[in-house]
């Protein structure tokens, strides 16, 4: 396994993350316990989680999870753990948000869950228009202080939150985020019109969620999906790239490649990417996934990747242009 640094901070992570979203819902515990087993066996230490992962299950269900397999021991230390905060937890007027009545709640409930004393990385999973820089920076500062988060980082922002978010940080005397979450895949590439250029502007880490687009990435057909609602998804992903998924596969094929595979090392080849995120239901898949570490994509990969899937912007994002 091979290891990178989370953005500008001097935090080592592998360049797989495991992604618990299906813990709970599409995992049992016991599977669950056997992914992240066998994930620290092959040097993944890198684990991300929500505290509204559960969803049907209920909302905190997978940090729980993850929290009853930390309790067997020996296992804490040998991780990166992160969480995110944002997404409502409950009826109340505050139980949603980046309020610091918020933050200061939702991070105590997760360490519960989790059955640990810090979360490595907290991440604030949207963007809450409502709440102040300097409200939402104090709120991150004492939970610094106390010593129950390291890193902040964020998810589904813009590109002017990252450096909004920054500049207010700086202003504090404040490290600022060190990391963002974001939908980018060979579909979806409109994070290299903003998102990535002010992550490499303010050094800050960029983890790509959704490379597989729903599993239509992969090449091999829908995959299951928790009800009707995540059917119509990845239906609706066919209708829009379905026509270009047959020259993907044969592109991917006389590259002697699985189209999965590709997918995670474009990625990865991009240099504002430490780490992409997997996740995984079963061994099976995570095993699947390492290959991708040992590919190298040539400048004629390259070409014909962009010009399959080309950039929103025209030109191809730096690290996926020819060199």
């Amino acid at each position: 396994m091979t290891h990178a640094r989370l953005g500008r901070s001097g935090l080592s992570i592998s360049r797989l993350c495991l992604g618990t979203l299906n813990f709970g819902p599409e995992t049992s515990e016991a599977d669950s316990f056997a992914i992240m087993d066998r994930a620290a066996e092959l040097g993944i230490n890198f684990f991300d989680t929500a505290n509204v992962y559960g969803w049907e299950e209920g909302k905190g269900a997978t940090e729980t999870i993850i929290g009853n397999w930390l309790a067997q021991g020996g296992r804490r230390d040998r991780i990166v753990l992160a969480s995110k905060v944002f997404m409502q937890t409950g009826d109340g007027p505050n139980d949603g948000g980046l309020s610091a009545y918020h933050i200061r709640k939702a991070c105590d409930d997760s360490l519960t869950r989790l059955r640990t004393d810090h979360i490595d990385l907290y991440q604030m999973h949207h963007i809450d228009r409502a709440a102040p820089w300097e409200e939402i920076w104090q709120a991150m500062e004492t939970l610094v202080r106390q010593g129950k988060i390291l890193y902040v980082g964020s998810s589904n922002f813009a590109g002017w939150h990252i450096a909004q978010a920054q500049a207010a940080a700086a202003a504090r005397n404040f490290m600022g985020i060190v990391s963002e979450q974001g939908l980018y895949s060979l579909c979806y590439r409109h994070s290299e019109l903003e998102v990535i250029p002010a992550c490499r502007a303010h050094g800050v880490g960029f983890l790509p969620w959704g490379t597989l687009n729903r599993g239509f990435l992969a090449g091999s057909g829908a995959r299951r999906h928790r009800g009707q609602k995540a059917t119509e998804r990845l239906k609706r992903e066919y209708e829009r790239f379905g026509g270009r998924l047959p020259a993907y596969v044969a592109l991917c094929r006389e590259a002697g490649e699985s189209p999965a595979d590709v997918a995670f090392a474009w990625t990865l080849h991009n240099p504002a990417v430490p780490a992409v995120i997997i996740g995984p239901r079963t061994i099976g898949q995570l095993e699947s996934s390492l290959h991708c570490l040992d590919i190298r994509l040539d400048e004629s990969l390259l070409v014909k990747l962009n010009e399959l899937w080309p950039s929103p912007g025209g030109e191809a994002l730096e690290g996926h242009r020819p060199r």
